[in-house]
């Protein structure tokens, strides 16, 4: 049986790495996928392969990623090697861009989409506590933050809605429902 496929995505704040840490707790057997960032080690945030320009290029070149984007000035991959714990049928999500969901979907047929979503006052609220942003760049991020899925991708693949305004406790126990096995 081959492992579900999962992209978890949602505007900058809404708490995707959070939800992911605790994800991995809670659910043996979860893989979650580590990114290659083009971000300096040092520059703190997920755990993720940090790479030069130059590196990711090479790595693109070499055809080490099965996805890529852009997204704020920062380029990110999800290498191959990553999502091969699904052939042996343990489920892997990955930190994934709403941009990115077509070109996913096209390599990922079977991709189930989990969209964190929270309240503008709360995005606004977590996006200034972890001081990464000045206030333009935090009202650039709202502004997207309201940006629906396109719609070819909530009409060809399972999306799965998480809103993460409260606990996390309460948005991390949805996540893990809809990450566990499914039951015939």
């Amino acid at each position: 049986m081959r492992g579900r496929v999962f992209a978890l995505v949602g505007p900058s704040g809404v708490g995707k790495d959070s939800l992911l840490a605790e994800a991995a707790a809670r659910v043996p057997g979860l893989h979650v996928v580590q990114r290659v960032v083009t971000r300096a080690a040092e520059a703190g945030g997920e755990p993720c392969l940090a790479v030069s320009e130059e590196r990711f290029e090479k790595m693109l070149r070499e055809g080490d990623f099965a996805l890529h984007w852009g997204a704020h000035g920062l380029r990110y991959g999800i290498r191959w090697s990553e999502l091969a714990p699904r052939a042996k049928g343990r489920p892997v999500v990955f930190n994934g861009s709403r941009g990115a969901l077509e070109q996913a979907a096209q390599v990922l047929p079977e991709l189930e989409v989990l969209h964190v979503t929270a309240r503008p006052e709360v995005l606004a609220e977590r996006l200034a506590a972890r001081g990464r942003e000045s206030a333009a760049e935090i009202a650039a991020r709202l502004s997207r933050a309201a940006l629906p899925l396109p719609p070819q991708i909530n009409q060809g693949l399972k999306v799965h809605e998480i809103d993460n305004s409260g606990p996390l406790e309460v948005a991390a126990a949805r996540l893990v429902a809809l990450l566990q096995p499914v039951r015939a």
